[in-house]
């Protein structure tokens, strides 16, 4: 992976991947906040690659996030409650079975965090609460074996 960063004034960056590029600009959303959106976008991709693996479409999806962060410089994350509302014609333990794969084994940015950062979630899957404020494993590398392969990874 290749990436860079354009000062282009005024708070403005362009930032450049091989696929794409876009602006960051820093007097509305600041680095952290873009890195915040990466974690859980990356995990939000996984749940819809998952069902849609196994034939089905997840629909009325929000994933959001619940971030503390440390009062001390450099003000890293310090926890992140991650929330997943979605519908799909799957039942809860296939739901749960995806959001756990992704956030134990397939997500990048999640398992990039996870040894520093005290994470949990809470899933509402077609307006039930089937998971709340639980926690994932730490992290020890440990890779849980499911069958779908790095989804968002590549």
């Amino acid at each position: 992976m290749n990436v860079s960063v354009e000062y282009l004034g005024e708070k403005k960056f362009k930032a450049n991947t091989i696929k794409s590029s876009y602006i960051l600009d820093c007097k509305e959303i600041i680095p952290v906040e873009y890195f915040a959106t990466g974690i859980i976008g990356c995990t939000g991709i996984d749940l819809v690659m998952m069902a849609e693996k196994d034939g089905y479409v997840v629909s009325n999806y929000k994933v959001s996030a619940e971030i503390e962060r440390q009062m001390d410089v450099p003000m890293k994350l310090a926890s992140m409650h991650i929330i997943y509302a979605f519908d799909g014609s799957f039942d809860a333990v296939k739901a749960k079975r995806y959001i756990l794969a992704s956030l134990e084994s397939y997500c990048t940015t999640v398992n990039s965090v996870r040894d520093s950062v005290k994470i949990t979630y809470t899933i509402v899957h077609n307006g039930v609460k089937i998971a709340n404020k639980e926690s994932i494993a730490s992290g020890e590398g440990t890779v849980i074996e499911d069958g779908f392969g790095a989804a968002c990874g590549s």
